[in-house]
C-alpha cells in the first residue's frame, strides 16, 4: 500500500512538472528579445534635436555638445564613493538618492545619473570611468539659445518626469522634453527618434565588442527644422520697450494670422534654464511673486477687455439695426439708467455722438445706450443676451482660439444662464450688466484674444487662426491654419467703424500717436485694476491697452499692447503701439524722443503697492524682481 502511493505521488508530481514545462515552452513562450538580454548592453544614441529659425531664417536656437554620467543599477559593484564623489563633485547625498531612485526605476535600463558634464571634467573623468563598474558616460546634445529674448516663445527644455514616462513609451529615465513654448507644442517634430546600440560582454561583465556585427544596431534620426512666425528683430524691440513694466505685446500678420510678436514681460534669458544650474534656476524665476516671469502674460493673463470691446458692441449693433451711420445721442458725462438713477461716467468731453465719434472720443454713454437697447429688443432680454454673446465669441472671445500655442485661458463672454444664477432672486436686464457695453463687468479677455479680435476688423470679417509655426522640414502645417473663420457681420459695417478707428488718429484719444507716412486705425483702453490687500478689494492704477492695425488699406500687423497699471491706453500701450508699427513697417523709428521716454519709464513702484513696504532691488542677471 505504502509503495502504491508512493509511486502515485511521484507520477502526479513528475505529470505536474512535466505538463507545466510543456504550458511554458509551448502555450506561454515569449521570443528571445535582444532587449532583455543581460548579456547584452544597450546603448541609445540620441538624435540631433531639431533647430529653430525665426520668419527670416534668423538661427534662434541650436545645440550644443553635453556628457552624461550613465548608470545600470544592477551593474554596480563596491567601489571608492568618497573618489567617485569628488571626481563628480557631488555629494555623498546626492550618491545615494540618485542610487535608490534609478534603482527603483530599473535595475537593468541606464538612466542618467548625473547630466551636463562641462568639457574639462568629461575629459578629467573619462581616463577613470572604467574604475567604476555600472557607470559609463554618454555624449548628447544640449540646447543652446542664441539669442537672450523670447523665453516664453522659445520654450526650455528639461528632464522627463514620471507623468511623461507613463503617457509616452518613447522616453526612458533621464531623457529631455519640450516644457513650455515650441519647444513643448512641437516636440514630436524636434525630438526626432532615437537610435540604439547594443553591445556583447564576456562572462567578466567586460565590453567584448558590438553583438552580432551591429546588425541589430538602429540610427538615430535627427529632429524636424522648424521656421516660426516670429520676428525676432521686433521681438526683441518689443521686450525693449516693455523694460520695468509687466504686461503683453500680441502682433499678427493679419492675411496670414501668423504671430509676428508675442511680448511677455518681464522675461528671462532662456539661457538660464540650460545646463547643471537649470534647477537652480528655474526655482528661482517660479518663486518670483511679483514680476513672475515664467507666466506668458500675452496667453495666461486675463483682463477687463476695456474699450477696445467698443469695436465689437458697435459691429453688432450695427448688424443688429440697432444704430447706423446717423444715430446720435447727445453725452452729458454720464449716463443715468435704472430705476435707482445710476450713473455710468464719460470722460469723453460730452456733445453729441454717433459711431464716428463716439469711437474716436471713447463715449461710454454712447456704447452704453446701443447695448442697453440692443439686449432690451421686444423684451426678450435673455435672447438678445444669447445672440449678442455668440456674436462676440465669433471674434475669438471666450475660447482658446484653436492655435498651436501649448497654454492658454479662454477668458469669460456670459451668458443668460450665467446670470439667471448670478441673479437667482430678480429678473436682471441691461442695465443689471451695463459694464459690459464698455469691456468692463464680467468680461475678461488675453491679450491675444485682442490681437485677434483687431486682426478681423482689420481683414473687415475674417481671421485666420493664430499660429507660431510657419514651416516644418518636409511637413505641411495645419490645414486649420490656412483657414477663414468667418464673422457674420457684412462689410460695409467693418468700413463704417474703420472711419471711427481712423479718426482716433485723427482728432481722437490717439492724435498724438501719429506716426508719418502710415495711416493707421486703433482703439485706445483704460481698464479697471482691483485687488486684494489685507483682505480688502483696493482699485489700484488702470491698466493701459490699445490696439491698431495698419496700413488702413493694406493691412500688414495687427497688434494689441497691454501694460499693466500703465494709466491711460494712450499714456504708454498706445505710444509703444506706435513704435512697434513703425519698427516693423519702416525698420526704424522717426521720433527717438518717445522711443527713450518709451523705454526708461518704470512703473515698478506701481508694482510694489500690493505688496510690503519693504525695499526691492532688480537683479540685472534675471531681469526680474528680488525681496530684499
Amino acid at each position: 500500500m505504502r509503495k502504491t502511493l508512493l509511486f502515485v505521488v511521484v507520477i502526479t508530481v513528475s505529470a505536474v512538472f512535466i505538463l507545466r514545462l510543456f504550458y511554458l515552452q509551448v502555450y506561454n513562450s515569449e521570443p528571445y528579445s535582444i532587449y532583455e538580454d543581460n548579456a547584452i548592453r544597450k546603448v541609445f544614441t540620441y538624435p540631433k534635436r531639431g533647430y529653430i529659425f525665426d520668419r527670416n531664417n534668423n538661427l534662434l536656437v541650436s545645440n550644443q555638445p553635453s556628457y552624461d554620467v550613465m548608470i545600470i543599477p544592477g551593474l554596480v559593484k563596491e567601489l571608492d564613493t568618497l573618489e567617485f564623489c569628488r571626481l563628480l563633485k557631488i555629494s555623498k547625498t546626492y550618491f545615494d538618492n540618485k542610487i535608490e531612485r534609478t534603482s527603483r526605476y530599473s535595475r537593468r535600463t541606464p538612466s542618467v545619473f548625473l547630466a551636463h558634464l562641462s568639457k574639462e571634467d568629461y575629459g578629467f573623468l573619462a581616463e577613470k570611468i572604467r574604475k567604476f563598474e555600472g557607470f559609463y558616460i554618454q555624449k548628447r546634445n544640449l540646447r543652446q539659445y542664441n539669442t537672450k529674448i523670447g523665453a516664453n516663445v522659445l520654450g526650455y527644455v528639461a528632464e522627463v518626469n514620471r507623468s511623461n514616462l507613463e503617457k509616452d513609451n518613447y522616453y526612458s529615465q533621464g531623457d529631455i522634453i519640450g516644457k513650455q513654448g515650441v519647444e513643448l507644442s512641437y516636440e514630436k517634430f524636434l525630438r526626432g527618434e532615437k537610435g540604439i546600440k547594443f553591445i556583447q560582454k564576456d562572462r567578466f561583465n567586460r565590453d567584448i565588442g558590438s553583438y552580432n556585427d551591429g546588425s541589430n544596431d538602429k540610427n538615430s534620426i535627427p529632429g524636424s527644422d522648424l521656421t516660426i512666425t516670429i520676428d525676432s528683430e521686433l521681438q526683441e524691440y518689443g521686450e525693449l520697450l516693455m523694460s520695468n513694466k509687466r504686461g503683453a505685446i500680441v502682433a499678427i500678420e493679419p492675411g496670414t494670422g501668423e504671430l509676428l510678436t508675442l511680448v511677455s514681460a518681464p522675461s528671462y534669458n532662456p539661457n538660464l534654464l540650460v545646463g547643471r544650474h537649470r534647477s537652480k534656476n528655474y526655482f528661482k524665476l517660479y518663486n518670483d511673486s511679483i514680476y513672475k516671469p515664467l507666466v506668458d502674460k500675452g496667453l495666461l493673463s486675463t483682463f477687463p477687455a476695456g474699450s477696445p470691446f467698443k469695436i465689437v458692441v458697435g459691429l453688432i449693433a450695427l448688424k443688429e439695426n440697432i444704430i447706423n451711420e446717423k444715430t446720435t445721442i447727445l453725452c452729458n458725462g454720464q449716463y443715468i439708467y435704472g430705476k435707482n438713477k445710476k450713473s455710468m461716467k464719460c470722460h469723453c468731453g460730452g456733445g453729441y455722438r454717433n459711431i464716428y465719434n463716439a469711437i474716436s472720443e471713447s463715449c461710454n454713454s454712447y456704447f452704453a445706450d446701443t447695448y442697453r437697447k440692443n439686449i432690451s429688443q421686444n423684451n426678450k432680454i435673455s435672447e438678445n443676451f444669447d445672440i449678442w454673446s455668440e456674436n462676440i465669441k465669433s471674434f475669438g472671445f471666450g475660447n482658446y482660439l484653436n492655435n498651436d500655442l501649448p497654454i492658454g485661458k479662454k477668458g469669460m463672454i456670459p451668458t443668460s444662464e450665467f446670470y439667471d444664477k448670478w441673479y437667482p432672486d430678480f429678473r436682471w436686464g441691461p442695465t443689471t450688466n451695463l459694464s459690459n457695453s464698455i469691456g468692463q463687468g464680467e468680461i475678461l479677455v488675453t491679450p491675444i484674444q485682442l490681437a485677434n479680435m483687431i486682426a478681423a476688423v482689420a481683414n473687415k470679417g475674417f481671421y485666420y487662426t493664430p499660429h507660431i509655426i510657419k514651416k516644418i522640414e518636409g511637413i505641411s502645417i495645419p490645414e486649420r491654419f490656412t483657414e477663414k473663420n468667418i464673422i457674420n457681420i457684412e462689410k460695409e459695417y467693418f468700413d463704417i467703424v474703420e472711419k471711427g478707428l481712423s479718426k482716433v488718429y485723427e482728432s481722437g484719444t490717439g492724435k498724438f500717436l501719429n506716426i508719418p507716412g502710415i495711416e493707421m486705425c486703433g482703439k485706445s483702453g483704460t481698464a479697471e485694476n482691483f485687488t486684494k490687500i489685507n483682505g480688502k478689494k483696493t482699485q489700484l492704477t488702470d491698466h493701459s491697452i490699445f490696439v491698431a492695425y495698419a496700413p488702413k488699406n493694406d493691412p500688414k500687423i495687427a497688434i494689441a499692447v497691454l501694460v499693466e497699471n500703465g494709466y491711460y491706453g494712450s499714456t504708454w500701450a498706445g505710444r509703444i503701439s506706435s513704435l512697434m508699427i513703425e519698427k516693423y513697417l519702416k525698420g526704424r523709428i522717426s521720433d527717438n524722443r518717445v522711443e527713450k521716454l518709451v523705454i526708461n519709464k518704470s512703473l515698478e513702484s506701481e508694482y510694489k503697492k500690493p505688496f510690503s513696504n519693504k525695499p526691492f532691488k532688480i537683479n540685472k542677471q534675471w531681469s526680474v524682481r528680488e525681496k530684499i
